[in-house]
């Protein structure tokens, strides 16, 4: 349920209610002395470095299309590969570096 935020005519005192949006309404004509304040949404999720890690079924679908492209960034990333291929990727990119420098 989201939380909403209200200042008290009053006082000016900010609190937070938690309820549906059903009951938003009836919230705002049972209390008059409160005003609704507007802030910015509450995004809750991810990880504590900003970034955001998908669910397990996500990770599946990613696994699959990295397989389907064995050289994109995608497959970089989610794919599985053996000791063999990730050492034949390392000399391979070793190799396109060493060439595109000249």
């Amino acid at each position: 349920m989201p939380n909403y935020d209200f200042e008290d005519k009053k006082t000016g005192e900010v609190t937070t209610h938690m309820m549906s949006w059903k009951d938003l309404d009836q919230f705002i004509k049972d209390n008059p002395n409160l005003t609704r304040v507007i802030t910015a949404p509450h995004i809750v999720g991810g990880l504590g470095s900003g970034g955001v890690k998908p669910g397990g079924g996500l990770d599946e679908v990613f696994s699959k299309a990295a397989e389907a492209h064995p050289g994109s960034p995608l497959a970089d990333r989610y794919g599985r590969k053996s000791i063999k291929q990730a050492k034949t990727d390392a000399v391979v990119e070793k190799h396109r570096k060493k060439w595109r420098s000249k």
